[in-house]
């Protein structure tokens, strides 16, 4: 089955929904005119039911198919509302209206596609059981996915299978790519505090220099990827700021580092967080200075189960065909709290091409329309497949 005809008519108003998502980013939870957006729009397509307030600012609507009933199965189809902390780039009609707020990684398409899968399945209901669209806050870096399963999503709506897509520049518009087991990896937020001895910098044997204790810590923990895990496992540790002292000829008394620990696997993830701390703390030592290191696990590995996986990407074959679906991507160590709701329930999550634009979270990114249509037929074909009766 290619492109569903009755999306492909509806494409330029799907469109007109990003474009208007795309001018009025918000942030994490605080998406209220985009979930109020959402919501009007799925009473007015006509869901059986919409609630509001899950996981805070989550919007969930509920479409019931029309044909017997039998096993009354329910499927959950999860979108993320969220945009980024980033000044756009780009130069187009519907550029960012807030300044320093931008649709970085296409939410905004993510959004405007499930909605246009409400749309056709509340007109068409050719479907048994019953389809859940979820419509998530703060996917980057606040953990909407856990906050709405911790809210009751999975039991209250009796979700049995839950599926997630995410747009993937560098992929052709046309082609989804997917894998079962770890796609996308654990994300642990690391901070480093270290104390040393202020002093003047034309006397620096007088002081401890935390600048320089937090050029070697950082140093020091690339060994660990390298001298520690197993070179077939998959780890990065990060440090992405370093901020120490106020001027030119004063040795700070602290500095601070701040970074990320990503994994693969539970043990990796054990091992990388315990040679963090005895890294750092043994560095500082080493220099008479002292440091903690505090390790918050974030975002766990996010798994595809294996059923799911092979059901998603046969739906993804009869959109696009099976040569242009892969089942065998290389995971990414890039996160997603999509995993949660895989924690809670089997399910699959999967990449489908954004063409040859800019990287993720970076200022000149912008979804593709094109990929609207091809996005909107998989999660209409997921459901009237997964749902014959």
């Amino acid at each position: 089955m290619p492109i569903v005809n009755r999306i492909a008519d509806l494409h330029g108003e799907i469109t007109a929904w990003r474009h208007d998502l795309h001018a009025h980013p918000e942030l994490l939870y605080d998406v209220h005119r985009t979930a109020a957006t959402v919501a009007e729009k799925l009473k007015a397509f006509g869901c059986d039911e919409v609630v509001t307030g899950i996981g805070r600012t989550g919007v969930v609507g509920v479409i019931r198919g029309n044909r017997p009933d039998g096993a009354g199965k329910v499927i959950g189809l999860r979108a993320d509302m969220d945009a980024l902390p980033i000044e756009e780039a780009n130069d187009v009609p519907y550029k960012s209206t807030v300044p320093g707020k931008m649709h970085a990684c296409g939410h905004d398409g993510h959004t405007a596609m499930l909605l246009g899968a409400a749309r056709y399945l509340a007109e068409t209901r050719n479907f048994a059981g019953t389809a859940v669209v979820i419509f998530q806050p703060a996917e980057e870096g606040g953990a909407g996915g856990k906050a709405m399963v911790q809210d009751g999503l999975m039991d209250r709506f009796r979700i049995a299978e839950v599926y997630g897509m995410h747009n993937y520049p560098g992929l052709a518009v046309g082609e989804f790519a997917i894998r079962p087991g770890a796609i996308m990896a654990a994300a642990d937020r690391l901070t480093i505090e270290i104390e040393g001895k202020g002093g003047h910098a034309a006397r620096p044997h007088l002081a401890i220099d935390t600048v320089l204790v937090g050029a070697q810590i950082i140093n020091q923990i690339q060994s660990i990827v390298s001298r520690n895990v197993d070179p077939l496992q998959a780890a990065v540790v990060s440090i992405c700021m370093f901020q120490a002292g106020n001027t030119d000829n004063v040795i700070p008394q602290t500095a601070h580092l701040k970074g990320t620990a990503r994994s693969l696997d539970p043990k990796v993830r054990d091992l990388l967080e315990a040679r963090l701390h005895a890294v750092v703390e043994g560095t500082a030592q080493l220099y008479g200075a002292t440091a903690k290191l505090t390790y918050k696990r974030d975002y766990p590995v996010l798994r595809n189960h294996e059923r799911e996986t092979t059901f998603a990407a046969s739906v993804a074959a009869d959109v696009v065909g099976g040569p242009h679906v892969d089942t065998a991507m290389v995971p990414v160590m890039g996160a997603e709290d999509f995993s949660f709701m895989l924690e809670a329930r089997p399910g699959a999550f999967i990449f489908v091409g954004n063409g040859a634009s800019a990287g993720l979270h970076h200022p000149a990114y912008n979804f593709n329309d094109e990929v609207i249509p091809i996005g909107t037929s998989y999660w209409v074909r997921l459901v009237e497949t997964a749902l014959r009766g």
